[in-house]
């Protein structure tokens, strides 16, 4: 049976032609610009300096680093705290790997705020947000995972807001060993791994909430992202699987724990022109792969050719103590099904006030009813999983479309980024209406 995770190394085969659009030039004799005196000031690229990384070098805590339309070929490390990073147009300020560098945006500092610009043709990742040393040197071929001794480094504080990330070889927008962050409003497709993946951080304190994830081999993937971790009120439609919580070996902080799914919509994640998932999912809508104490509540699930919810183990990893509870599901394969082909079997999963009609076993509503005593182990069944179709390269996945600015991006001063973000109240997330953030996906449903 396929995982619903994968780990991906890129190949990138064939003859690809660019378009080069310049960088005006500007700023001192040097050619890495000037910063404008004062306190929390304004940089502008290419005015104060001539590229996006000279000018985020000159950018001190409080400062905002301000990009004119231009495609940028570049990569941009942000180590200083408390900046902002910001286009002043979402769509015409692109920062381009033309498949020659493992990520676009690296930001190992805390405090930072990048918004409203795109980053496409990465080897690796759009934007990276890590604490983890071995993550930020992106080496090629392992994706920068922690599997060593050496103790976890959060990196604490960060936002990615109204941010388009595109063909990119692993993922478009990657929280990796960080804490206390918020990814909103962002945009992922074409991502040969996951759209939006938040992985190795306990507790995590990081709110993913009202993006689009489509056309990715993953929408969301959490991996051991445990302890006030929420996914919310975001369009995950139209990918090979819509969102996974799992609990892998390829990183540290083992299980996965406590992630708060509620209020999304998970459809028709069965499309064709895809990456391929190196693990096979295909027509899944959410997974718990070894993940528990996680609470699934309020989502519509719908359309998934093979299953809407799946629970199962991964390898010696049970699951234990998932709460599905409130959802809608319509048109799966199967709504949900409990499947254990190991030993290895979770205990004390339930399901409460629910919408559904199929379920594997039959009748898990029933049998597996909320509450449930923790030490009750989970049934399990087997159904006829569909052969994927097969994909194509990331580099070929459509092109998005118009999305949302950034409010005032041009007259607004820096973003402060809390230390902690507030947590979302769940009990006032509703389910979502079949139109969620419809008006900028490509992917749509009835």
């Amino acid at each position: 049976m396929p995982r619903f995770g994968c780990r991906v190394i890129v190949a990138v085969l064939g003859t690809v032609t660019f378009v080069l659009a310049g960088c005006g030039a500007g700023g001192d004799e040097s050619g890495q610009g000037r910063r404008p005196a004062g306190a929390h000031v304004t940089i502008r690229v290419p005015a104060d300096a001539p590229t996006i990384s000279a000018g985020v070098s000159l950018a001190k805590a409080g400062d905002l680093v301000l990009v004119a339309p231009g495609v940028y070929h570049e990569a941009v490390k942000i180590t200083t705290a408390k900046i902002t990073l910001r286009g002043e147009s979402r769509e015409k300020v692109v920062i381009d790997g033309r498949l020659r560098q493992p990520n676009g945006i690296v930001v190992t500092a805390p405090g930072v705020a990048v918004e409203n610009l795109t980053v496409k043709n990465n080897t690796h990742n759009g934007v990276l947000v890590t604490g983890s040393a071995k993550a930020a040197a992106g080496t090629p071929g392992d994706g920068g995972y922690d599997t060593g001794d050496e103790p976890v480094t959060f990196l604490k504080s960060f936002l990615v807001s109204h941010v388009t990330a595109t063909r990119n070889g692993l993922y478009g927008i990657y929280a990796f060993s960080a804490q206390d962050g918020v990814i909103e409003h962002s945009y992922a497709s074409g991502s040969a791994d996951s759209g939006i993946y938040v992985g190795q951080c306990k507790p995590c304190r990081i709110v993913v909430r009202d993006n689009i994830a489509e056309l990715n081999a993953v929408g969301y993937e959490g991996t051991n992202a445990s302890g006030e971790m929420y996914v919310v009120g975001n369009r995950l439609v139209g990918n090979r699987v819509g969102l996974t919580t799992n609990s892998d070996h390829q990183e540290k902080l083992l299980p996965q724990q406590g992630a708060i799914v509620a209020g999304n919509l998970i459809e028709a994640n069965q499309q064709d022109s895809t990456p391929e998932q190196a693990d096979g999912g295909w027509g899944i809508g959410i997974g718990i792969d070894g993940g528990s104490d996680n609470q699934v509540a309020r989502n519509r699930i719908a359309g998934n050719v093979n299953v809407g919810l799946v629970i199962t183990a991964t390898a010696d990893i049970p699951p234990n103590g998932n709460q599905i509870v409130e959802n809608t599901f319509a048109g799966n394969g199967v709504d949900v099904g409990w499947t254990f082909p190991t030993a290895t079997q979770g205990r004390g999963n339930c399901l409460r006030g629910n919408d559904l009609a199929t379920t594997v076993p039959t009748q898990l509503a029933t049998t597996a009813s909320c509450p449930v005593a923790d030490a009750s182990a989970a049934p399990s069944g087997t159904w006829t999983w569909p052969e994927p179709p097969r994909g194509i390269p990331f580099t070929d996945v459509a092109a998005p479309a118009p999305q949302p600015q950034f409010p005032n991006a041009t007259t607004a001063g820096a973003t402060a980024v809390p230390a902690v973000p507030a947590l979302p109240d769940i009990t006032g997330i509703l389910l979502p209406a079949t139109s969620l953030l419809a008006d900028g996906a490509l992917v749509r449903t009835s």
